[in-house]
């Protein structure tokens, strides 16, 4: 997207940390795509349970909750760059370790719950280090575009990861002899994981050779105690009502329509379209929001982008309600790019507030309570999809009630907000507060 100075997201590039932690970044989105992708395939094959599906986003919600706010305190007064080294190589593990206890057929539905939650416990340290360490890496005037280039890299991940996801395992599947079991994919989920674990090296090697600095410079008058920092951030976030609203209407939006879970459903019982298809599936909403993150690119946003934020929210809402209803397999495809389309539009904004509204010294802070919210929504929601699905004899039905209500229930709250914040409405760029880009260097 253009930034409010007309500057374009290529600019960005000219930064070589920037340009080195984007590129390293886009490699190992793709192999986290591909993980997050076995992983619901995985749990289906295992239990061919809607509410085991459904129990994956519980297993990646509850360490986002208990960690996420510590973990955004630990990124305002930790040098940024060591915690990422850390959390890049406890990620690293626990890819290495899904791979060696698939490969070796210890894959209990229990155990991979536990590396699932290991991943996201370490992603709950990760993310606020990694939002707040970016603005450093560019000027202000280019802040919007290197946010619009990391989204487009997270679009094309969602792409290819799990379209590779898809390959790998209709590859090994139709290798496994005739009358093989459940377990026929072993070969194909443990190579994806490992592969996921190589894509972390280049993030590492880009970790060790930043020349920006990412220790933190306290600010004057900063609290000293841990405690004393945290309700510092809490009280920022809490008491900015542009963060609050689009937080509130990102956390329901994602928690009703929130079924990426169940497409593992939708492939094999409602489409019949396979392993091939379903990866195609998982990867319609990155086609889709690749399109919407190229279009942001080249045409600025009009102002007022609250009512742009509010419009591409009810957007995704209707598309997830067709979706649910769609019995082809092209129609729903269509439907699920508009998702990511959509919701890539509405990111954009609401990413572009958070960072331009915050000081570099609460960022850290700011992200742990946003990851609550913006990654807690999607993952709850995928928990209650899976609940409203199993509640019916067949989960081919059950799948597409839970699917539908949602994307309904997301209109209700796009709606509702719509009429009440005024705030969001009438938001645009220049009623940000400008933050300050720190110069100093190692």
């Amino acid at each position: 997207m253009t930034s409010p100075s007309g500057h374009k997201p290529y600019q960005a590039l000219k930064h070589r940390d920037f340009r080195r932690l984007a590129f390293s970044m886009l490699v190992s989105l793709v192999g986290t795509q591909m993980q997050n992708v076995a992983i619901d395939w995985h749990v289906w094959i295992l239990t061919r349970s809607p509410l085991a599906l459904g129990l994956v986003g519980l297993v990646r919600v509850v360490p986002i909750v208990i960690f996420s706010i510590v973990g955004g305190l630990v990124a305002d007064r930790r040098d940024r760059r060591r915690v990422l080294i850390v959390t890049q190589s406890a990620m690293t593990l626990v890819a290495l370790a899904l791979g060696v206890v698939t490969l070796l057929g210890r894959d209990t539905i229990g155990l991979v719950y536990l590396l699932t939650a290991c991943t996201s416990a370490a992603g709950a340290f990760d993310n606020p280090s990694r939002q707040s360490l970016v603005p450093r890496l560019v000027p202000e005037k280019d802040l919007p575009g290197a946010l619009a280039i990391l989204l487009s890299g997270f679009q094309v991940a969602s792409i290819g990861g799990p379209a590779l996801t898809g390959l790998i395992l209709a590859g090994t599947a139709g290798a496994a002899p005739a009358g093989a079991s459940l377990h026929g994919h072993t070969g194909g989920l443990a190579l994806i994981y490992f592969l996921n674990a190589v894509s972390f090296l280049g993030v590492l090697v880009t970790l060790f050779t930043l020349q920006t600095s990412g220790a933190i410079t306290r600010a004057e008058g900063a609290p000293e105690s841990p405690l004393a920092s945290l309700k510092e951030g809490l009280r920022f976030v809490f008491t900015t009502p542009i963060l609050v609203w689009t937080m509130t209407l990102d956390f329901f939006a994602t928690f009703f329509a929130g079924s990426m879970s169940l497409l593992p459903i939708f492939a094999d019982q409602v489409l019949k379209a396979g392993p091939a298809g379903y990866g195609w599936l998982r990867a319609a909403p990155g086609i889709g929001a690749l399109i919407g993150s190229v279009w942001t690119s080249v045409h600025s946003l009009p102002r007022r982008q609250g009512r742009v934020f509010l419009w591409a929210v009810a957007v995704y809402g209707a598309a997830t309600i067709t979706f649910g209803l769609s019995r082809g397999f092209w129609l729903t495809f269509g439907a699920l790019a508009l998702v990511g389309l959509s919701d890539t539009i509405s990111t954009v904004v609401r990413q572009t507030v958070r960072q331009l509204v915050t000081p570099d010294a609460l960022r850290g802070r700011m992200t742990g309570v946003n990851m609550i919210f913006f990654m807690g929504g999607p993952q709850l929601g995928e928990l209650e999809a899976g609940f409203v699905a199993s509640l019916f004899a067949s989960a081919a039905l059950g799948a597409s009630v839970a699917v539908v209500s949602g994307g309904v229930g997301t209109l209700l709250v796009a709606a509702f907000i719509a009429t009440r914040a005024k705030v969001v409405r009438e938001y645009d760029w220049s009623a940000a507060r400008p933050s300050a880009w720190p110069q100093e260097k190692k």
